[in-house]
């Protein structure tokens, strides 16, 4: 993996675990030598997860789309910043440039890219790793809903292999470093549509 996509929040969040946990994972990607795609924010757990693969001598791209630029205060100071028009094209940007995706803890957003990404490797639009760092437990609530989806036959068994997830951002790597893509030849059965 030369690039991987991060999703987080522009809020640290309300507990310090979180930006460490951001720091750690930017150190984790700088030690392998994992350039960063990321939304090209300078606050909250975007900036400081950028700052710290700056400090830590690795790539750091943004992608920011034009009407956020201001609002999400976009970081002038990393390697290569993308000013796109709209989040649609953010995220599409995104997944050309990274060859894996990681959901740091965050909100609305970062559960919507991150879910969006996994249905992409779900159709079968790309085969690249979608993992979680679950922090202090932040994804369990997902995680189980991700099960009780499987339970009640609304996501094929097969599928729910497509999440990766780990507490601890190096073991999260290398989860993703040895993925191999599950085969589905099929994600719908029509028989029972």
């Amino acid at each position: 993996m030369k690039r991987v996509c991060v999703f987080c929040a522009s809020r640290a969040g309300a507990r310090q675990i979180y930006l460490e946990a951001a720091r750690a994972m930017a150190q984790a990607l700088a030690r392998r030598g994992v350039g960063l795609v990321y939304g090209g924010g300078c606050v909250g757990l975007m900036g400081e997860l950028a700052d710290s693969m700056l400090a830590n001598g690795g790539e750091v791209i943004g992608v920011i789309p034009r009407a956020l630029v201001a609002r999400e205060l976009a970081h002038r100071g990393v390697t290569e910043l993308l000013i796109v028009r709209s989040m649609h094209d953010r995220k599409a940007r995104m997944g050309e440039l990274a060859d894996g995706f990681i959901a740091l803890p965050g909100g609305f957003g970062t559960f919507e890219e991150f879910c969006e990404v996994l249905t992409w490797a779900q159709l079968g639009l790309h085969q690249k790793p979608c993992a979680l760092l679950n922090i202090d437990g932040y994804y369990d609530p997902l995680l189980a809903l991700f099960d009780r989806a499987v339970a009640e036959e609304f996501l094929h068994p097969v599928n729910r292999r497509l999440v990766l997830h780990a507490g601890d951002p190096g073991v999260l790597l290398d989860m993703m470093f040895s993925y191999q893509a599950p085969f589905v030849e099929k994600w719908l059965d029509r028989e029972e549509s």
